[in-house]
């Protein structure tokens, strides 16, 4: 009997992000490949680039360029420990100092129908902001 997690013959370049859990959904993944922000080996592809073992695989996402080592082929979506066994995160630590900055520097927002801020939420929001 096949686990979920077996090693497959040939598996799609969308198809592995998804399974793999870099993207959310599939057609998250297949967009991502049609708007030429996944890279095979540095090589733009299309959705139906197969993927092998040892190949590394960029995808841009969120202004940052993660890169992930392809360990092992999967056909179908695997819970989060065995994903990161099928991958090997390999994106530079600069990236992602970038992706903290990027972050961080996220402004609060208010949630809708909350109304206009009361003076001591502006005060608290003034001093949390540091100004």
């Amino acid at each position: 009997m096949m686990n979920s997690a077996d090693s497959v013959e040939s598996i799609r370049v969308d198809k592995w992000l998804w399974a793999v859990r870099v993207c959310k959904t599939r057609q998250i993944a297949t967009d991502l490949c049609q708007r030429e922000k996944v890279l095979v080996d540095g090589q733009r592809v299309k959705p139906s680039r197969d993927v092998r073992p040892g190949q590394v695989v960029t995808v841009k996402k969120d202004g940052i360029e993660y890169q992930y080592r392809v360990i092992k082929r999967v056909g179908k979506r695997v819970g989060a420990p065995e994903a990161a066994g099928c991958r090997e995160d390999i994106t530079p630590k600069e990236a992602l100092e970038k992706l903290k900055m990027i972050r961080s520097s996220w402004t609060p927002r208010r949630p809708k129908g909350a109304g206009r801020p009361t003076k001591k939420e502006r005060r608290d929001l003034r001093k949390a902001l540091g100004k």
